[in-house]
């Protein structure tokens, strides 16, 4: 079975980890561009390619990320790094260590992402030298 992105989500996912307003992205988008239209545009199931496109380099992500981020497949990853056999892991969380899961898959995502704008970086520096 596969399952659906939701890409508007996903924007709007992105879109709050760099703590930016819709009336923002709106504004770096161009003057076609609304906080309404952000709204709806965050509504959308499946955007097009061009917008995704133009909104990855607003929010300076690649735009895979924003066709391919699964929120329940992070967590679940997440999840199942804990092993039931692993004593310390087990003590760890008798001991009240707790967490929020989005906490951490916000927090992996950002170090993705600088990697992700590290070799963008270092492409772009290649790409300039020649």
């Amino acid at each position: 079975m596969n399952k659906v992105i939701h890409e508007g989500r996903n924007i709007k996912r992105f879109r709050e980890m760099m703590n930016m307003t819709q009336e923002a992205m709106a504004a770096d988008l161009g003057d076609d561009w609304t906080q309404k239209k952000i709204s709806l545009l965050e509504g959308k199931e499946k955007v097009e390619p061009e917008i995704i496109e133009q909104v990855a380099k607003v929010l300076k992500v690649p735009a895979e990320a924003i066709k391919n981020f699964d929120e329940e497949a992070a967590i679940s990853v997440i999840a199942n790094t804990f092993n039931a056999n692993d004593t310390a892991t087990l003590n760890a969380v008798n001991y009240g260590c707790t967490f929020n899961p989005l906490d951490k898959v916000v927090e992996l995502y950002e170090r993705l992402l600088a990697s992700e704008r590290e070799k963008n970086d270092l492409l772009q520096g290649k790409q300039q030298a020649k």
